[in-house]
C-alpha cells in the first residue's frame, strides 16, 4: 500500500483537506478555501465537472458532451493550494481519518468533505438497471443517447409491424424533472428532429409514454405549475400515465400495475436516487434514500471533522428537507468550506454556523418554448417567459465562456431549425438492452472529446 503521508500531526504544517466529489459541492468547498491556508486534494473518478442540469441535453443529442463540462483540473488550474487526484475512493476509515482509493493508494485527513453524490434506486430491483438506465454522469447520457438513436436506427430496418412499434415505444420511469425533460424532448425529435429522414416509417409515430407512480409530474412544484407542465407534455403527444407502478422491466418493455404490459426496447429510469455505496461507510442515522442525517453545521454528529454534503445530506428546515439539485449543494460546499477555514483558525466545533439553504427559485423545462418557473416571493411563470429563464439561467452557470457561446448558439441553431448535430451514434453495438458498454474494448478514451 502506498502511502500519501499526512500533514495533521506534525506541528507546524497545514491541515490536510480531502475532498472526495468533484461535482457542484465538491467545487464550492475547494473554491471557498482558495486562499485560506490549507493543503486540499479533491478526489473524483472522473476528470471533468459536467453541468448536470443539462445532461439530459446531451442524451437527446441537442448539446455534445464537452459543451457542458470541464476538466476539473483546468477549472482549479489557478488555485495552487489545490492538488486534484484522478481515483475512485473505496473506504473510508473516519478513525485513522484516512481515505483509501481503488489502487491501495491512502490520503489522510484533517478534515475531510464528502461529496459524492447520489446514483440510481430502483427500489429493490437492481436486476432493471441493465434494460433501464439512468441519468447522472456523462458516461449515462452518452448511453441513453445511443440507445434512443440506434432505436430509430432498428425500426428502418424492422419489417414485423409489432417488432417496429417496440422500437418506436419509449418508456420513461418517473415524473420528476429528468423524467419530464426526456420526455418533452424525445417527443420533439420523433415530431421534428427526424422529420423525413425516415423512408420505411415515420418518426412521428413514435409512442412516448411518462410513467408515474402517484398523481401528478412534479411534485415539487406547486399543483398549478404541475398541471400546465402536464397539459404541454400532451400537447407535445407525450402519453403520461398516473398510478401505475412499475412492477417489471426487462429487455422487450416494462409491466404496470403488475398486468398491463407495454412492448418497448428503449426504457429510461428517473424515478429514484440514492446515496452512493461510499457513503454507507459513514456512521450516522440515515433517511429513506440512505442520505446521512448531519448537524446544524454539515458535519457528521460527534464528528467536526467530516463534513457531508450534497446530495448525501438530508437537511431539515423550514419543516421540509433541502431538494437533492444543483443550487443547495452548490452552497453546501462553499458552507463546509467556511467552517474547516473557521476551525483551522481554531474555532470550537459547537460555534460552528449553521448551515441554511436560501432558495433562489427553481424551473423545469418541457419543450421549445415550454417551463415552469417558482421564484421566492410567490413568483410564478410559465410557457414562454419561463422557458427564456430557464435558457439564460443555465448558460449563466456553465463553466466556461466558450461553452456559454457554443451552447447559446447550439440553442438558437436548433430554435430555428429544429435540428440537433450531436446526433453521432458511437459503439452501437455496446448499446442494446441489457449491453450497455460505454466504450469498446480497445476504443481511446480521448474520442470522448468527439461525443
Amino acid at each position: 500500500m502506498s502511502l500519501v503521508p499526512s500533514s495533521s500531526s506534525v506541528p507546524g504544517e497545514r491541515p490536510r483537506v480531502v475532498i472526495l466529489g468533484g461535482g457542484f459541492a465538491g467545487l464550492a468547498a475547494a473554491r471557498r478555501l482558495r486562499r485560506e491556508p490549507v493543503d486540499i486534494v479533491l478526489i473524483d473518478r472522473a476528470n471533468h465537472h459536467a453541468f448536470q442540469p443539462l445532461l439530459y441535453q446531451v442524451a437527446t443529442a441537442g448539446l455534445s458532451a464537452p459543451q457542458i463540462a470541464a476538466p476539473i483540473r483546468y477549472i482549479l488550474r489557478r488555485q495552487r493550494n489545490c492538488r486534484v487526484v484522478l481515483g475512485e475512493a473505496t473506504a473510508i476509515d473516519v478513525e485513522r481519518r484516512a481515505v483509501t482509493l481503488a489502487d491501495d493508494a491512502r490520503h489522510d485527513y484533517d478534515y475531510l468533505v464528502v461529496a459524492t453524490g447520489a446514483t440510481h434506486s430502483y427500489f429493490g430491483h437492481d436486476d432493471w438497471a441493465p434494460f433501464a438506465p439512468g441519468l447522472k454522469t456523462l458516461d449515462d447520457a452518452l448511453a441513453i443517447r445511443r440507445r434512443i438513436l440506434l432505436a430509430f436506427e432498428h425500426a428502418e430496418t424492422e419489417r414485423d409491424p409489432a417488432a417496429r412499434a417496440a422500437w418506436l415505444n419509449f418508456v420513461i420511469v418517473g415524473g420528476g424533472p429528468t423524467g419530464v425533460e426526456l420526455a418533452g424532448t424525445l417527443a420533439e425529435i420523433a415530431r421534428h428532429t427526424l422529420a423525413s429522414e425516415f423512408r420505411s416509417f415515420d418518426p412521428a409515430s413514435a409512442r412516448i409514454v411518462l410513467v408515474e407512480a402517484g398523481t401528478r409530474v412534479l411534485t415539487a412544484y406547486p399543483e398549478s405549475l404541475s398541471a400546465r407542465a402536464l397539459a404541454e407534455l400532451r400537447s407535445l403527444g407525450v402519453e403520461v400515465r398516473f398510478g401505475a407502478p412499475v412492477t417489471q422491466i426487462d429487455a422487450d418493455g416494462v409491466v404496470l400495475g403488475g398486468s398491463e404490459r407495454i412492448a418497448a426496447r428503449t426504457v429510461l429510469w428517473s424515478a429514484g436516487v440514492q446515496s452512493t455505496p461510499l457513503a454507507l461507510q459513514l456512521p450516522g442515522d440515515r433517511d429513506r434514500q440512505g442520505r446521512l442525517l448531519v448537524a446544524p453545521a454539515l458535519n457528521l454528529p460527534g464528528r467536526s471533522e467530516v463534513f457531508v454534503v450534497g446530495d448525501l445530506a438530508h437537511v431539515d428546515q423550514d419543516g421540509g428537507v433541502v431538494p437533492a439539485v444543483a443550487q443547495p449543494a452548490k452552497q453546501m460546499g462553499a458552507h463546509a468550506g467556511r467552517c474547516i477555514a473557521l476551525l483551522a483558525q481554531g474555532a470550537a466545533p459547537d460555534t460552528l454556523p449553521a448551515f441554511r439553504y436560501r432558495d433562489y427559485g427553481s424551473m423545469a423545462t418541457i419543450g421549445r418554448n415550454a417551463a415552469i418557473a417558482e421564484f421566492p416571493g410567490g413568483l410564478r411563470l410559465w410557457g414562454w417567459p419561463a422557458w427564456i429563464a430557464w435558457l439564460f439561467i443555465h448558460i449563466f452557470f456553465l463553466i466556461g465562456f466558450r461553452n456559454r457561446i457554443l451552447v447559446l448558439a447550439d440553442w438558437a441553431t436548433s430554435y430555428w431549425t429544429y435540428q440537433r448535430h450531436a446526433r453521432l451514434i458511437f459503439n452501437a453495438d455496446g448499446a442494446r438492452p441489457g449491453a450497455p458498454t460505454p466504450l469498446s474494448p480497445g476504443q481511446p478514451e480521448s474520442d470522448r472529446a468527439l461525443r
